[in-house]
C-alpha cells in the first residue's frame, strides 16, 4: 500500500522526477515491510498483549539481528544520529529537523516510539554505520544514495552551519554507502561554505582576535551597507544587498565556530 502511495508522492513532489518515485518507492516499501516484520515477531510470541516494541527493543534489532530493507525507517534514525552527535553536541534545530523530513515521510508511521529509538543511538557509543550503509549500497539506486546526503546535510546545516567533524562523518558515510567522491564534493558545496573564504570576506586572516573580528565586520557592514547605493538602479542595489547578506553570513558563521557572543 504505502509504496505504491509514496512512488506517485515522490513522482509529483519532486517535479515529476522518476527518481522521486523511486525513492517514494523505496521508502514506501521499508514502510510496508517494517509493519510486515512486527506483525511477524509479535506472532512469534516476542511480545505479549500486542503492545508496541520499546525503543530499547528496537534499538537491539538492528544491533543483534541481519539488516533488511524492512528496517529502512530506523536506517535513517541511525545516520541521522551519527550526524547530529558528530560535533559533539545535538541541537534543538537539529532535532526539529529530523522531526520534520520524517513526518513528512512516513506520517502516520513516524511516533515517539521513533523518537525514543534515535535517543538510544544518540547514546549509544557504537552505531553499526558500516554494516548500515552496507545494506544501503545494496538495495539502494545511486540517486536514491546521493538524496541522502542531502539529507545528511540538510541534518548538519540547521543550525546554520557545518562544522568539519559533521563534515567527516558524512563523508565516511558516503563512501560506505558507495557515493563517488565527484557527488559527495557536489553536495557538499550546496551547503558548506569555507572557514577561510568567510575570514576573506571580512578582510582578516583566521588568526585574528575576536575583537579585530568584531572590528573588521562593522567596517564591512558600513561599507557595504545597502544605503549606500539607495539612489542607483535596481541591480547596483540588488548586488548590495547580496553582498551584505554574505558579509552577515560570514560573520555568523566565524561567531558560531568561535563561540563567540
Amino acid at each position: 500500500m504505502f509504496k505504491y502511495i509514496l512512488a506517485v508522492g515522490g513522482f509529483f513532489l519532486f517535479g515529476r522526477s522518476i527518481w522521486g518515485g523511486l525513492l517514494g518507492f523505496i521508502i514506501g516499501t521499508g514502510i510496508d515491510n517494517y509493519q510486515n516484520l512486527m506483525k511477524q515477531l509479535r506472532s512469534q510470541g516476542g511480545r505479549t498483549g500486542g503492545g508496541q516494541f520499546t525503543a530499547e527493543e528496537l534499538f537491539n534489532m538492528y544491533q543483534q539481528r541481519s539488516t533488511a530493507s524492512s528496517d529502512v525507517p530506523n536506517m535513517l534514525i541511525a545516520l541521522s544520529a551519527a550526524v547530529m552527535k558528530a560535533d559533539g553536541k545535538v541541537l534543538r534545530s537539529e532535532l526539529d529537523y529530523v522531526k520534520a523530513f520524517f513526518a513528512q515521510q512516513f506520517g502516520p508511521q513516524f511516533n515517539s516510539q521513533h523518537l525514543q529509538t534515535l535517543k538510544k543511538y544518540l547514546d549509544s557509543g557504537n552505531i553499526p554505520l558500516q554494516r548500515i550503509c552496507q545494506d544501503i549500497r545494496v538495495r539502494m539506486q545511486p540517486e536514491v544514495r546521493v538524496q541522502l546526503l542531502h539529507y545528511l546535510f540538510g541534518i548538519a546545516k540547521a543550525d546554520g552551519d557545518v562544522s568539519p567533524s559533521e563534515i567527516d562523518v558524512i563523508q565516511q558515510i558516503s563512501g560506505m554507502m558507495g557515493v563517488s567522491n565527484v557527488d559527495f564534493e557536489s553536495v557538499k558545496n550546496m551547503f558548506y561554505r569555507n572557514v577561510d573564504s568567510d575570514y576573506k570576506v571580512l578582510g582578516v586572516d583566521a588568526n585574528a582576535t575576536d575583537e579585530e573580528v568584531k572590528k573588521a565586520y562593522r567596517k564591512m557592514a558600513i561599507k557595504f551597507h545597502p544605503d549606500k547605493v539607495a539612489q542607483m538602479g535596481e541591480e547596483y542595489q540588488k548586488g548590495a544587498k547580496e553582498k551584505f547578506q554574505k558579509i552577515q553570513e560570514s560573520y555568523e558563521a566565524i561567531k558560531k565556530r568561535r563561540g563567540m557572543k
